[in-house]
């Protein structure tokens, strides 16, 4: 049967008004949804929380414990730990002192700062520093925390104490430093992403229209899914950090762009094959959407199945990166062939797409004649070389691919990503972890932070008396609304009175039964000293009864670190096992599946065990959080797959035609250009992340970005082509390809597609394929 006759059939029974209207009805539905997207971008601010207790799993015992707080106290406020220290390591003098005195007098008179809530100054034990704990009330969006603490610290550069050095930290003064470092986030991360995308598109398009096109649609799909989730949030439906942002607009504009290559090439071999744009987009359509779907499709299933974790934000990625992948499907098969068909062959200019010949059909094989230059080229170019390389030495292609990454691989050994510190999680200049610095130096690390344990009155000297006998514990401190600073001191003797001899010891704030108390920790409470002082506390407390519980920022830290963790072993098992199936169901078969599979997860090894060696001779970082490794195979294995579904769709369906051994040096020469392209475009992407000086966002671009280049030119380049190739018809097992194969030879094609036999005199290859490259005939003009 004649397939441009088929082809022209849909097109002909569409009447006019009706191709006009279509496209015409989709590009405004979607200019409606950017122009609601692009105003929805200003909430997204006001609807982000970024605090780490919020994403820890309601069954963590540090969660029980935040909620448990809530009784004892009236407001949420954060604390900030101002801090000033001599410079040359001498004692403050008198002087000195006094203007710290008058120093908190200022702040406490600062917008945003609860002075009943805030502490005298502390000198410290060595007399070389003093501190006080500035509370600071809650806020959202521009007018919270973080602009009161930035107040604080525009006071303290304009009223510099000489001799000294003064910072705030302090869990407001973190927070605040994480805020100002996603502030680029809307504005430097989407310019730099958009504008590595636009350089790859001009050289891979050399067109000035082309590119704008694909842009426009890869936003529209960004605004589309920033509208819906911000409405979500607004709804309190789901969570949004700043990093969950930063994914989702690093990987929508990705994947959309991947889409759009891919649909971009079908349509542009159809112009050449068709009369019409309509029938070369209807073409282009059908040749293009099983593939982008069932791309999609496995990047979907993936991020849903984060649903599955304990951890709060591995949880809250999920849905909200999967309505991204949804816009981007939508936009890459409905506004961008709108576009594109309004476009028509212009889109391509200054390249010229050659128009249909009306009479080059070819008899035999029932489909156009492909014309001698572009065969020729075809196989001349890059893709041709490398398809002979395949073909003459497949066995040493693939094992040698093999052992290249799993040299890779072996950096593993060097992986640490065991959590880090919250002091770390900024790159670059932070005046809290500076300030932190100071304060561990000259007073107990956890000062400002202490661990919280909450159990039953009866048993408060008994809790406290074993939190004191902790090694790595400072002080215990009970919560009492009768103190003047809110909390008591705690030692062996009971509760001690806060004020001048003779003042009566205050008595302790009991909630249901049960009191607060406060365990100041010699290490900062980011620190790995500091957890196992909370684990040990943990332990030597059950014995007290399972009621009394810890938690605190250091457990928050500890209670996070042990959920990434969990979420590693539960996750990766059921990604690979959906993605297998999903693979199964489109190439209909069990042998190719694995295969891929295999491919890519030996890929995410190479490519972690690079970033960790990358991670700790060249970026000298201290480490990794946990959750990293399980993003950047979630990422990875499912944007892995989705290159190789790109190749294996295309060569499944030339060896339906040519057989399998040549339908996969066809397949690699008709997509080596474009997904080489989508490699580049989706490697690009992942790298802008690396803009924001975040640890968690730094080491995933790298991850990502790196990972996608090694599937790119090696894993589909030459791993995957080489190792089907070997293999031979048996990649198809147990579809009927595989059998038609054995049946009638490697060239016979189901149903209407198959030509006459091939002669019995053909060479055959073990597997009864042609060890000669089969073409079909070619039109000489």
């Amino acid at each position: 049967m004649n397939e441009h006759a088929v082809a022209k059939r849909p097109g002909g029974r569409v009447p006019v008004w009706l191709r006009v209207l279509i496209p015409a009805v989709l590009i405004l539905v979607w200019f409606a949804l950017f122009g609601a997207g692009g105003a929805a971008f200003g909430g997204l601010s006001d609807v982000q929380q970024n605090d780490q207790a919020s994403f820890l799993p309601a069954s963590a015992e540090a969660t029980e414990v935040n909620e448990l707080q809530d009784a004892f106290r009236d407001s949420e406020n954060v604390p900030a730990i101002v801090i000033v220290a001599t410079d040359d390591g001498s004692d403050l003098t008198t002087a000195q002192l006094a203007d710290v005195d008058d120093l908190r007098d200022e702040v406490v008179d600062l917008d945003g700062v609860v002075a009943d809530e805030t502490s005298p100054v502390i000198p410290s034990e060595d007399g070389e520093a003093a501190q006080f704990v500035a509370s600071i009330a809650p806020g959202e969006g521009e007018e919270g925390s973080g602009a009161t603490v930035e107040s604080l610290r525009a006071l303290l550069d304009e009223s510099p104490i000489d001799g000294t050095t003064a910072a705030v930290t302090g869990p407001a003064g973190f927070t605040a430093d994480l805020a100002a470092a996603f502030s680029g986030i809307d504005g430097l991360l989407l310019a730099v992403a958009l504008l590595a995308v636009l350089v790859i598109l001009v050289i891979v398009y050399r067109s000035p229209l082309l590119p704008i096109i694909v842009l426009f649609t890869s936003v529209t799909a960004l605004t589309a899914s920033v509208f819906t989730v911000v409405q979500l949030a607004k709804a309190d439906l789901l969570l949004l950090s700043g990093q969950t942002q930063g994914i989702l607009f690093i990987l929508v504009i990705g994947a959309a762009t991947d889409y759009a290559l891919l649909y971009i090439a079908r349509y542009r071999e159809s112009l050449a094959q068709h009369e019409t744009k309509w029938d070369a987009t209807w073409a282009a359509l059908k040749g293009s959407w099983e593939p982008i779907a069932a791309s999609a499709g496995t990047v979907i299933v993936g991020l849903l199945i984060l649903l599955a974790s304990e951890l709060n934000s591995n949880k809250i990625l999920g849905p909200v990166a999967a309505i991204g992948i949804v816009f981007a499907l939508l936009a890459a098969l409905t506004l961008l062939p709108a576009l594109l068909l309004w476009a028509g062959r212009a889109a391509f200019w200054p390249r010229r797409i050659a128009r249909a010949e009306s009479a080059a059909t070819d008899a035999e094989h029932g489909r156009h004649a492909a014309p001698v230059d572009a065969e020729e080229a075809a196989e001349r170019g890059l893709w041709g070389a490398i398809g002979r390389l395949v073909s003459r030495r497949p066995r040493i292609v693939w094992i040698l691919s093999t052992l290249l990454l799993a040299v890779m691989a072996l950096g593993l050994v060097r992986l640490d990503a065991d959590g880090v510190p919250s002091s770390e999680f900024v790159l670059g200049e932070s005046q809290a972890r500076d300030g932190q610095e100071l304060v561990s130096e000259h007073f107990p690390g956890g000062s400002g932070t202490p661990a919280v344990i909450i159990g039953p009155e009866d048993d408060l000297q008994e809790m406290a008396d074993i939190a004191l006998d902790t090694s790595g514990v400072a002080s215990v401190a009970v919560l009492s609304a009768d103190s003047p600073a809110g909390s008591a001191p705690v030692t062996e003797d009971g509760i001690q009175a806060f004020g001048p001899p003779g003042t009566p010891a205050p008595e302790p704030t009991v909630v249901d039964g049960a009191v607060l108390l406060q365990a100041t920790l010699d290490d900062p409470a980011d620190s790995a000293e500091a957890e196992a002082t909370v684990v040990d506390l943990r332990e030597r407390l059950d014995e007290v009864g399972g009621d009394v519980l810890v938690g605190g920022p250091t457990a928050v830290a500890l209670d996070t670190n042990e959920a990434a963790i969990a979420d590693q072993r539960l996750i990766i098992p059921l990604v690979l096992l959906a993605i297998l199936v999903i693979l199964m169901l489109l190439l209909r078969a069990v042998v190719a599946p694995l295969i891929l599979i295999a491919s890519v997860v030996l890929s995410f090894a190479a490519a972690l065990g690079v970033s960790a060696l990358v991670f700790e001779f060249v970026f000298g970082f201290s480490g990794a959080d946990p959750s990293v490794p399980l993003f950047g195979f979630v990422f990875l294995v499912a944007l892995g797959v989705d290159y190789n579904i790109f190749l294996m769709t295309r060569v499944r369906e030339e060896a339906a035609r040519h057989g399998t051994r040549e339908g996969i040096l066809r397949g690699l020469r008709l997509t080596g250009g474009v997904i080489t392209s989508a490699g580049l475009v989706l490697a690009a992407t992942f790298a802008a992340l690396g803009v924001l000086p975040i640890l968690f966002l730094a080491q995933i671009s790298f991850i990502v970005a790196f990972g996608v280049l090694l599937d790119t030119f090696l894993v589909r380049t030459l791993l995957v082509p080489a190792v089907s190739y070997d293999i031979g018809r048996a990649i198809w097992w147990p579809s009927r390809l595989s059998r038609e194969e054995r049946r009638n030879g490697a060239h016979a094609a189901p149903t209407d597609d198959a030509g006459p036999a091939p002669a019995a005199g053909d060479d055959r290859g073990a597997d009864g394929e042609s060890e000669r490259a089969h073409r079909p005939p070619v039109e000489v003009r």
